[in-house]
């Protein structure tokens, strides 16, 4: 009988591995299985939509990021294929609204979204013009009919933040302020496996408007050096292994150095984006965005404070 169920489980999980596909390459809306009861749901960037990672529990999952709306939708969707379990928490990884605005779509199914108390502080900062102005240019935004997006139901200050039951243990890291102020990542201990949210994305989406350039890579090098990671899931772009970290954070480093040794020579922004240089290692994360991401870089260096308390 015992090897009758081990056999069970073992064609389950094989099951389970070729419906949720391990592609390497872009595979939008494409669920990919991680490890036991961890999968891997890629966003489809042309809709606007962030990636989420679904994480099983022993009677529930944990989804984390809510997506936009239109997101949010497929991925409960995804979660009904890979599960019978209810999804009992969001994990909203920080503010942005491809992350957070669908929050509502969530909660209204019962579960209960989460983040990091830094996540409601930067909600308070930019909210609702954000949501207002995306309403506008969104149907899945503004069909909703709300004024506003729906903040996280809990929040916590303290890090880490730990979800515990007998199949898994989650913790839930702050190191600090990268893309946003409020930046929190989901760590799995025994899988070793990292959700960054958008502090470390695999190719160029990086957005730095509301980001603190000049720490960014102290952030990803702090979750690098305090945890042990193997696996490492982005906010954006295709699953990578732990030396992804090191890779952002080389190329932010080399963003903010060239970008001060600019200033030092005198340069604008726009003389300085054309004479960038990257390592291999870091070249993919310089795409369409660079000269934006200089510029901010250059505000920031400029006026002695991180790009997201300058007006914007």
């Amino acid at each position: 009988m015992k090897c009758r169920v081990t056999l069970i489980a073992a064609f389950a999980t094989l099951a389970a591995t070729a419906f949720f596909s391990t592609r390497t390459q872009a595979e939008p809306n494409q669920v990919k299985y991680i490890a036991p009861g961890v999968w891997f749901r890629e966003g489809d960037m042309e809709q606007g939509h962030c990636n989420n990672v679904i994480i099983e529990m022993k009677d529930y999952l944990l989804v984390v990021d809510a997506n936009y709306p239109s997101g949010a939708r497929l991925t409960m969707a995804d979660c009904k294929r890979i599960s019978s379990k209810p999804v009992k928490y969001i994990f909203d990884t920080h503010h942005h609204g491809d992350h957070l605005y669908g929050n509502s779509v969530w909660t209204e199914t019962g579960a209960t979204t989460l983040a990091y108390i830094g996540v409601a502080e930067e909600l308070k900062r930019y909210e609702p013009a954000r949501w207002q102005s995306s309403a506008k240019s969104r149907k899945d935004v503004g069909e909703l009919n709300r004024p506003a997006p729906e903040p996280p139901k809990e929040t916590f200050d303290k890090s880490p933040y730990i979800l515990k039951d007998s199949s898994r243990e989650v913790r839930f890291y702050h190191f600090g302020w990268a893309h946003t102020r409020g930046d929190a990542m989901v760590y799995l201990p025994k899988e070793h496996i990292l959700c960054t949210g958008d502090a470390v994305v695999n190719g160029p989406y990086n957005n730095t408007a509301d980001a603190n350039i000049g720490n960014w890579p102290n952030v990803i090098r702090a979750a690098g050096q305090k945890l042990n990671v193997e696996q490492v899931l982005p906010g954006h772009g295709v699953p990578g292994v732990k030396e992804l970290l090191e890779a952002q954070a080389q190329y932010l480093t080399e963003l903010y150095k060239g970008v001060q040794s600019g200033i030092a020579a005198g340069k604008s922004a726009e003389d300085i984006t054309p004479t960038l240089k990257f390592a291999e290692s870091a070249k993919k994360w310089a795409g369409t965005g660079l000269a934006t991401q200089v510029k901010h870089a250059y505000e920031e260096i400029s006026q002695k404070k991180p790009h997201g308390d300058l007006p914007h």
